[in-house]
C-alpha cells in the first residue's frame, strides 16, 4: 500500500470538515457555582441530575400579575437585576435588553425577566410606568418585585448575583447589584453569563439563545 503523504491527508481532512453541517447544534455549558466556572455535563453523567437550577419563587410583575417558576416553565429566559432610579449601569442594561426583546419579540419560547433590587421603591405602579417609558412589552418581559428577602435570596442563591465577590454579605447590610445577565434554559438551569453593559455581549447572547433552541430541538 502506498503511504498517504501529508498533502493528501490534509485534503481528506478538509473534505470531512466541509461535510460537517454549518448549523450543527453546539452545547452550551452549565453554571453550578458562584464563580461561574463553565461545566460541560453529558446526559449520561451521574452529575447531570444534580445540575444547579433556579429555586421556586413567587413574585409580582409590572401588571400586578403573579409570576412563578411555572410561569416560565418550558421557556428560555434572560434574567438580570436592576432598579428604576439607577443612574448609570441599569439604563445601559435595559437598553441592551431591549435589543433582545426586539430580536425575539415574536418567539413565544424566549422571555426576559428583570428583578428589582429596590422593592421599597419599585412598586408595581413604578414598574408599570418604567415599562411604558422603556417600551417594555408585558407579554415578553417581566419586571418583578416582591420583598427584599425574596429578591435577594433568589438573586444570590439561584442566579449567583452578588457584588460581594467572595466577601461575607448579609441581607440587612449589603446592597445587591450586578452587571451580569444570565441565560436560563427550559429546565431553569444557567447556561450563559454576559456583561449587561456591553452591546457586543448582546450579540453573543442572541447567538447563544439560538444555540440553546437548537440544542432543545435536537434532544
Amino acid at each position: 500500500m502506498r503511504p498517504i503523504n501529508v498533502f493528501t491527508l490534509l485534503i481528506i481532512t478538509l473534505g470531512f470538515a466541509c461535510q460537517t453541517p454549518a448549523n450543527e447544534a453546539i452545547d452550551l455549558p452549565f453554571y453550578n457555582q458562584a464563580d461561574f466556572s463553565p461545566e460541560w455535563i453529558e446526559t449520561n453523567d451521574p452529575d447531570y441530575k444534580k445540575i444547579h437550577t433556579v429555586a421556586p419563587f413567587n413574585l409580582v410583575n409590572q401588571d400586578g400579575d403573579t409570576v412563578t417558576n411555572e410561569t416560565l416553565k418550558g421557556k428560555i429566559y434572560v434574567a438580570n437585576f436592576f432598579f428604576t432610579i439607577c443612574p448609570t449601569i441599569c439604563p445601559k442594561m435595559t437598553n441592551n435588553l431591549s435589543r433582545i426583546q426586539k430580536e425575539f419579540v415574536d418567539d413565544p419560547e424566549v422571555m426576559l425577566v428583570s428583578h428589582t433590587v429596590m422593592p421599597w421603591i419599585d412598586t408595581v405602579e413604578v414598574l408599570k410606568e418604567f415599562a411604558q417609558l422603556k417600551q417594555i412589552e408585558s407579554a415578553k418581559w417581566h419586571l418583578l418585585t416582591g420583598t427584599k428577602e425574596q429578591l435577594y435570596t433568589l438573586g444570590r442563591q439561584s442566579y449567583f448575583a452578588d457584588e460581594g465577590f467572595g466577601k461575607e454579605v448579609t441581607l440587612e447590610s449589603d446592597f445587591l447589584h450586578t452587571e451580569n445577565i444570565v441565560l436560563v434554559d427550559k429546565q431553569q438551569r444557567i447556561r450563559g453569563v454576559y456583561n449587561g453593559t456591553l452591546p457586543l455581549e448582546m450579540s453573543r447572547l442572541i447567538e447563544d439563545i439560538k444555540r440553546l433552541k437548537s440544542e432543545d430541538q435536537s434532544t
